[in-house]
């Protein structure tokens, strides 16, 4: 059985004030760099006149496939301090999700600066908070490495593809257009065996990439 991984069971988030600089940390779920930038951009835009919005995450590098699993590849880890002091902030919250050994995970800390400077160390010990409390908030889980693959089909097969995907208990979203595309997240370990059920339901009619 392919290795399992620790994450967050879902997004989580926490706020506190110190020394009236008042701080938001946020942590979601991510599955590949794209979506941590994709997450990084939201609080981005919902905190757009914040002093501060400080990155972090511990993603999979490559393969925007999706199909090499998870556990195989090489992790990309970024931060970024936002325009603190150097080391003040985006490697405090780095070092949360490493020493915590969490992975496919992004993380933002939001700062309103409250008039008063914390210091270095001021800062890193709240940004590094703000990353704990919101992935305490958020929760943690063993999860397995999962895969994608997109299942093309015209709509005479699209109940069998999806009654099958249903009691296979994967997650998928279905697109009905001038045929039926099911984007389709399983575990790596049961793929292969979900693609053949799909082919042998339809006949080989089904087109999976």
């Amino acid at each position: 059985m392919t290795e399992t991984y620790r994450t967050v069971a879902g997004p989580g988030q926490v706020r506190f004030e110190v020394r009236g600089s008042e701080f938001l940390g946020y942590v979601s779920p991510a599955d590949s760099v794209e979506a941590a930038e994709a997450f990084v951009e939201r609080v981005r835009a919902e905190h757009d006149d914040a002093t501060h919005n400080v990155p972090a995450y511990r993603v999979p590098a490559g393969d925007p496939s999706g199909r090499t699993p998870n556990s195989e590849m090489l992790l990309r880890e970024y931060q970024s301090d936002d325009g603190e002091p150097t080391g003040s902030s985006g490697k405090p919250a780095l070092n949360v999700l490493v020493q915590r050994d969490l992975r496919n995970v992004a993380a933002v800390v939001t700062r309103y600066y409250g008039g008063t400077n914390l210091g270095v160390g001021g800062l890193a010990r709240s940004y590094s908070r703000a990353v704990k409390e919101a992935v305490d908030d958020a929760g943690v889980v063993e999860e397995r490495p999962h895969e994608r693959f997109v299942a093309t089909c015209e709509y005479d097969d699209s109940g069998s593809v999806r009654g099958i995907l249903e009691s296979s208990g994967v997650e998928f979203d279905a697109d009905y257009d001038a045929e039926v595309r099911f984007e389709v997240r399983v575990p790596v370990d049961d793929a292969e065996d979900l693609r053949d059920r799909l082919r042998s339901a339809t006949s080989g009619r089904v087109a999976i990439s």
